[in-house]
């Protein structure tokens, strides 16, 4: 199953990873790169608040980023994203430990997952 996955939520859960860093997304991406090609699955990542001028939607082989205008938030992106899913929400898996994200996930019948326990995972496929 692919995710969807709530980038900003996500980063201060990654050891090494904080949202202080200048280039926090990009080090979240290539994790979830490595992850990916590992795993042999696709994610979607969304961050929040969007350079003026860049691009909204960049893909890294299995990952794509999609960078969140100001006026809107990752959680609102993401919640519209399984809406657009529809019946087909079933077959993602949503990666954040924000309630609202996470109801909307369950109530599209999507799996929900908490940051935590994915950081786990991240964590395990670096190992190997």
């Amino acid at each position: 199953m692919p995710y969807l996955i709530d980038g900003h939520n996500l980063i201060p859960k990654v050891p090494g990873l904080s949202l202080n860093d200048i280039d926090d997304e990009m080090q979240l991406v290539e994790m979830l790169q490595e992850f990916c090609r590992r795993k042999g699955k696709q994610a979607e990542v969304f961050f929040d608040k969007a350079p003026p001028g860049g691009r909204s939607v960049r893909v890294f082989g299995l990952v794509t980023a999609r960078f969140v205008r100001q006026g809107s938030t990752a959680d609102e992106a993401i919640i519209a994203r399984l809406d657009r899913l529809g019946k087909a929400a079933r077959n993602w898996i949503v990666v954040s430990s924000d309630r609202q994200v996470s109801t909307a996930a369950r109530a599209k019948h999507a799996t929900s997952l908490s940051s935590e326990a994915f950081v786990s995972l991240l964590t395990q496929t670096q190992g190997e």
